[in-house]
Order: structure tokens, then sequence, then C-alpha cells
């Protein structure tokens, strides 16, 4: 049985449980062919995903290659990956000769993609998710891809509907969701093309005590400002829990391309979870706007089903996180703007 603690005393403990395979991924990995190269290993998920890769290989007792491709711009980064025992390969995903020139691994995944700073710059955001998703579609034919999508690209629906399931239509609001759908087309096509075969995982949100909806909403309650209740109603998973359920969805992939919601299982209150912040903060916790009939909610029927259901309670999480930022501890100071019904990010 999984062991978790009270509290998360430092980066290294919460990378360790960030990065903690489970065993029915370490016996995917055992028999899984090939080695794996992910692609935007820089940021919030890579680095803690690709670790886990590496360490579900090691207690299988199977070598193989972890690659990782990133621009690199933090060079701390850069060698904490490396440092996981990963192999580390940087340039610029965009530039056609650095793609061409990548190793044709078997197994790819793929976290590339631009959402901050979208509405004021539409067209890097296009090409960052839709443009070099067919670029990489097209580059690496011949491998399973798995690929990082959102549960932007669903309308917002009615919260009592229990969240938008696979097999609905996208109807993505704004021009970073359309572009998130395009990246989604573009593998779909690459799919169908060369058939070989794809994952498309929408997820909505990973958390973890340094970012996340969650640190959005402790920060707003920590800092005696109001929570805004107008995205009234959110879906929330655990990051450690999110990244076994991606790394095993290598095996689901599909032509045509198999998709699949990542969150909890629970439709999470802001105002709830505002309010249990400001217990634990001792604060007390104001309020702006008036929480709508619709939000924008994943159900997550068919990940429980295949997966399981989340190791890791949204309580659990929000103590974590409220003990993490009492300590002052380091955040990484990029708000998902989940309180956004527009679509512009």
């Amino acid at each position: 049985m999984d062991k978790f603690p009270e509290k998360i005393k430092d980066d290294l403990e919460l990378e360790e449980l960030l990065s903690r395979p489970e065993q029915p991924l370490i016996d995917m990995m055992g028999q899984l062919d090939g080695d794996i190269m992910f692609l935007g290993i820089a940021g919030k998920i890579g680095p803690s995903l690709a670790h886990m890769a590496k360490r579900a290989c090691d207690a299988a007792g199977v070598k193989k290659r972890i690659l990782g491709v990133s621009r690199f711009r933090n060079a701390d980064e850069k060698q904490l990956i490396e440092s996981f025992g990963i192999e580390t390969i940087q340039g610029d995903l965009l530039d056609r000769g650095f793609l061409e020139s990548l190793p044709k691994v078997k197994n790819i995944f793929f976290l590339a993609g631009m959402k901050f700073g979208a509405e004021g710059n539409q067209a890097l955001t296009w090409a960052m998710n839709s443009y070099l998703p067919a670029l990489v579609a097209d580059d690496f034919n011949d491998s399973r891809i798995v690929a990082y999508s959102t549960g932007c690209v669903y309308p917002l629906v009615p919260v009592e509907s229990g969240g938008s399931t696979e097999t609905d239509k996208p109807e993505p609001v704004g021009e970073y969701a359309q572009s998130c759908l395009g990246r989604e087309r573009m593998f779909e096509y690459g799919s169908a093309k060369y058939n070989n075969p794809v994952a498309l995982i929408r997820l909505n949100y990973a958390v973890e005590p340094r970012y996340g909806v969650l640190v959005d909403v402790a920060q707003k309650v920590y800092n005696d400002q109001p929570v805004s209740l107008e995205m009234g109603y959110f879906n929330a998973i655990w990051q450690g829990d999110a990244n076994n359920m991606v790394l095993r969805s290598l095996t689901y992939a599909g032509t045509p391309a198999w998709i699949i919601n990542i969150t909890g299982g629970e439709i999470i209150s802001v105002k709830d979870v505002a309010l249990k912040f400001g217990e634990l903060f001792g604060k007390k916790v104001q309020f702006t706007g008036q929480e709508a009939p619709t939000a924008l909610l994943s159900n997550s029927s068919l990940s429980s089903e295949i997966f399981g259901t989340p190791k890791v309670s949204i309580d659990t999480v929000i103590k974590w996180t409220a003990e993490w930022m009492k300590d002052e501890k380091r955040l990484l100071g990029k708000p998902t703007h989940f309180e956004v019904r527009d679509g512009k990010y």
C-alpha cells in the first residue's frame, strides 16, 4: 500500500512523490518495446513524467534510453533532468532541421505547447499547438505517440451533467482551445495516414503544491484577496496520479487515435476549496462574482475504469498545498487562469 506523508517537507520529497511509479506501470515497462522520448520535456509536468518512466524501467529491470528534448532556457532544469538519468537534447522543435535530426525512437510523448500569453500571441500559439504537431506526426510516423491535449476543447457544460465525456463533440471556446483541437486533429490525421498508434490526453487539471488551480485559490486566500466564483467548479487530479495514467496510455494508443479524459472523479466547488484554505490559514475568505450554472468539466469514468481511481485525494493535496505555502516554499508562478470563461488566456 502506498504511504503518503502528512506534509511534504521539500522539493526532493515532492519529486519522489510526483515520480513514484505504480506497479501496473512497472509491469508495462517490463513488456514495452523500444526507447522513449519526451518532446517539450521542460516545464511543469515533463521532468517528473520522464523521471517516473525511468524509475519504472529501473524497477522492472529493463534498460531503455529515456530522452528529453527542449530549448532548456533554464540550465538548472536541464541539469536536474539529467540527474534523473535522462539524456537531454537541446534545440527548437519548430526548427525543421533540428526536429528531423532527432532519433526516431519507438515511443514519443508530446508535451510541447503554449497557453500562457496565448491571447497576445495567437500566431505562435497556433504554431506550437497545431503546426508543430503536424510536423511531429509526419516525422515520427513509425512511432507510438501520446500527446497532451486539454479539457478546454470541450464547451462549458451544466454542473449537474457530470462533465463532458470522450464521445462528446468538441466545441472549443477561444483561440487557445481551438488551436489545441487543431493539435488533436493533426495527430489524428497522422495516425490515419501512417497507421501509427496515437493516444490523446485531455487533461484538466493536474495539481501539486507549487502549481495548479488549488495554488491559485490558496494564494488568493493567503494574501487576503477575493476569490472569483465566476467559474465555480472544476476537476483536478494529483499530478503523480496523472503521470502514472499518462505513461500507461502508451499501451492504449491506437488508430484511429484513442482519446482519454484524465482528471479526478469529483466535481470540486471553488467556494468549498477557498473556505478549506481559509480554515487552514486562519483567514477570512472574500469572494467576488457568482457561480454560473455551467463550467469547464470533464467526466473521468473511462480513465477510472481503465487505470483505477487516483491514489491521492484532493483533500490531501489541499493540506499539502497549505503547508507548503505557510512554509513559504517555492511556487512556479504560473497561474492556470481557470476562472476564465471566454477562452482568452
